[in-house]
């Protein structure tokens, strides 16, 4: 059974930035995609990145250019950078994994991950 713990959410100003941070284990880390989904209140989740496998990574639109999402694999461990950050960022943030090898493709939609983390808030004042 794969478990996936999020570390790293808080309190941040408009405009800096903030690293979430998510360790998986249990599983072949190596084989799985990582994401990280979003859900702010009375909004259903959204997919905010994912970093496959291989190394490739996927963004959502409103995210592309301000975060990063990177991945150690000797950690098992996967960050997101958010840089600039909006209020309309605020949410729980999710990470969650999904085993997609040999593909090459991410799952873009929450309900296609299989293990999910506890959440974390993380909450941009304006």
């Amino acid at each position: 059974q794969v478990q996936v713990v999020e570390s790293g959410g808080g309190l941040v100003q408009a405009g800096g930035s903030l690293r979430v941070s998510c360790t998986a284990s249990g599983g072949s880390f190596n084989k799985y995609t990582m994401g990280w989904i979003r859900q702010a209140p009375g909004k259903e989740r959204e997919f905010v990145a994912a970093i496959i496998w291989s190394g490739v990574r996927k963004y959502a639109d409103s995210v592309k250019g301000r975060f990063t999402i990177s991945r150690d694999s000797a950690k098992n461990t996967v960050y997101l950078q958010m840089n600039s950050l909006k209020s309309e960022d605020t949410a729980v943030y999710y990470c969650a994994a999904k085993n997609t090898f040999p593909t090459g493709r991410a799952p873009l939609s929450p309900n296609e991950y299989d293990y999910w983390g506890q959440g974390i808030q993380v909450t941009v004042s304006s």
